[in-house]
Order: C-alpha cells, then structure tokens, then sequence
C-alpha cells in the first residue's frame, strides 16, 4: 500500500464499517470524499477489509458495490494489521473496528496517520494515535 512519502500535501482517509454503510446509502459527505479522490492524485480512499466485510454482513452487495469504486483501495490485513487486530480484541475492541485502527495509526509513509471517517467517533475516543472525521447522519 504505497503512501506520500515525498508528495506533500497528501491526505488519506479510511472508511470504517459505518461510514461504508453512509456511503452504500448515498450519504453526500461520504460520496463526496470519493468523488474528491477521483480527481486528485493526492488524495486517498482506503476501506479495510474487516470494515468492508462488517459492513456487507449488515447491507448484502455492499462490498460489490465499493468494490467496483475505482477510487478506493480496499486494503487486505497483512501480518501487521493481524497482529495489531489481534492486541485490540485482547483489549475490548471490537474486530469491526480493529482494522480501521490500524490503519489509521501514523506509520513511515503516513507519519500523521490518517483519519477515520465514521457516524461515530466516540468509538475511537480511547484509542490512542486515531483521529476520526464525523460523518453526519443523512435522513
């Protein structure tokens, strides 16, 4: 998953299962954030996996749907993010939440992180080094 290193000005965000499930419904914020990457280079998109599979269990074809999104990576859960998944359920934190905490996490290519996009931060609110973006409920 190659991150900014070296591009300035770059920004990702990562969609958690909630934020999917905006998105699925046609929430414009959520819509919007993939709209912006389509249109520029440095902008990014990531759905992990485990948020993905969450997601479709509660909304069937949703992953079809993201997945056939040209502007999102979809991101696998390597032997780090197991690793990391598998210490947070230790801990409490549901596995619906794990892999977007991982992800979100500062790491080389993304020293600040990146932020979760999701209708409810407070979920992350005790997880150290995880920044949220609130996506508000569209009726």
């Amino acid at each position: 998953m190659p991150g900014p290193s070296g591009s300035g000005g770059s920004t990702g965000v990562v969609f958690d299962e909630s934020a999917l499930l905006a998105l699925g419904s046609g929430n414009s914020l959520a819509s919007q954030f993939v709209s912006n990457t389509e249109h520029g280079p440095t902008r990014h998109v990531y759905v992990p996996a485990l948020c993905l599979a969450a997601a479709d269990g509660m909304r069937k074809g949703l992953a079809e749907h993201i997945g056939a999104l040209p502007a999102v990576e979809i991101v696998e859960l390597d032997f780090a993010g197991a690793s990391t998944v598998g210490a947070l359920l230790r801990d409490g934190v549901e596995w619906r939440l794990g892999h977007a905490v991982h992800l979100s996490r500062p790491t080389a290519d993304w020293p600040d992180g990146r932020r979760v996009l999701t209708v409810d931060p407070d979920l992350y609110a005790d997880m150290p080094l995880v920044r949220t973006l609130r996506l508000p409920r569209q009726r």
